[in-house]
């Protein structure tokens, strides 16, 4: 009996060391390898990693989306894989690669489907979320023959989504309400839409156009009207500078009714008013910037910038349209990511394989860990956000 009751013992001390431990997903999220295909999972209350995932293929350019609990994230890759993550059990659940060229993707409002955008084959492709079995594809083709790369595909409201076709000069919207079957509407857009995003009410889909000065501006609620251009012609007159990194959209501002939006290949944020959309400031910057980000409340706008400032961070208050703060918090400032009430904002700093942590109050560095070659970070509160 004595023998039996210790193999017992084991057998239940060893269940529990495999468990997960206890913990909610609120306050969770992950940071992107860029270089090495690893994960590294994070505790935003605790400021410190917890745990670290490998193989996930090319995270060069890779992104992140959340189920509706957090429990799950979504990572697609560079090289076409859409991996899914356990963030409790700090695991792979599953890894499919679905194209060869890949930049991204989005969830659906109801959390059911997970949808892919391709460069390689040009279109995308729906995902049931539990299995990741393939529902569907829509090939992005503009022409008889002529595939597009698919770029800012963002969730709309209705398991719809918006995105636009760089060489097609077209944004879609697709509805996957019956996901076997999903129909799409084409608007013209102009040219070489490069990204997209969503207002964070889900009602206007903007795509940023690189081969001409404006943004392409489709009302979802209204898409028969057709999508019409914003801001044309704001470089009128001035020369035109080299652009060392595309801007990105998706981490855009919206604060005190006003858009902050970058300029492309300009040392400049325009700012837009929301109500009739036209342009009504700009602010001047230290260099191009790559993402504008408002803090959760509004009040603050942080820039980070391509080369060869991509060492700095400026912070724009919206009350005075002014930077308030400059800083250089280490080499090669990819992306920034705000806790979900906005005390800290977490960076990564690639060349100097470290993610820093600052109070957005105080701009007092707070917090930095190790991690190689970081990227994007994603926390779980996009789960419950539009565009994210």
């Amino acid at each position: 009996m004595r023998k039996i009751l210790a193999l017992l013992s084991v057998v239940l001390l060893s269940a529990c060391a495999t468990q997960p431990q206890v913990r909610g997903t609120g306050d969770l999220g992950l940071v992107i390898e860029r270089a090495s295909g690893h994960v590294t999972l994070i505790d935003t209350s605790k400021r410190a990693p917890y745990a670290r995932i490998a193989g996930l293929g090319d995270l060069s350019h890779a992104s992140a989306v959340y189920s509706r609990d957090g429990r799950y994230a979504y990572i697609f890759g560079r090289d076409g894989g859409l991996t899914k993550i356990d963030l409790l059990e700090a695991r792979i659940v599953k890894r499919v690669i679905q194209s060869g060229n890949a930049i991204g993707g989005s969830i659906s409002q109801d959390g059911r489907i997970v949808v892919a955008q391709n460069y390689t084959p040009g279109g995308i492709k729906a995902f049931d979320a539990d299995t990741l079995e393939l529902l569907s594809e829509v090939p992005a083709e503009y022409a008889p023959g002529k595939f597009a790369k698919v770029v800012g595909l963002a969730d709309l409201t209705g398991n719809r989504f918006g995105y636009a076709l760089f060489e097609g000069g077209e944004i879609r919207i697709t509805d996957f309400s019956d996901p076997r079957r999903p129909t799409t509407q084409r608007f013209p857009a102009g040219n070489q839409p490069y990204d997209g995003l969503v207002t964070p009410d889900g009602r206007h889909y903007m795509a940023g156009l690189f081969g001409e000065d404006g943004i392409a501006l489709l009302d979802t609620w209204k898409p028969e009207a057709g999508a019409r251009k914003i801001l044309e012609k704001y470089g009128r007159g001035e020369e035109k500078l080299p652009v060392f990194k595309m801007p990105h959209l998706r981490g855009w501002a919206v604060a005190q009714g006003k858009a902050y939006l970058p300029a492309i290949g300009r040392h400049e944020v325009l700012v837009v008013d929301t109500d009739n959309w036209r342009e009504v400031g700009r602010i001047k910057l230290r260099g191009q910037p790559v993402f504008v980000m408002a803090r959760p409340d509004g009040r603050q706008i942080w820039v980070n910038y391509a080369f060869p400032d991509n060492s700095w961070v400026e912070v724009i208050d919206t009350l005075t349209g002014q930077v308030v703060q400059s800083l250089q918090p280490g080499k090669a400032i990819l992306h920034m990511e705000f806790t979900p009430r906005g005390e800290h904002v977490w960076l990564s700093a690639r060349d100097d394989n470290k993610v820093l942590i600052y109070d957005t109050g105080s701009f007092a560095k707070v917090g930095e860990f190790a991690a190689q070659a970081p990227s994007g970070i994603f926390f779980t509160s996009r789960a419950n956000r539009t565009g994210f």
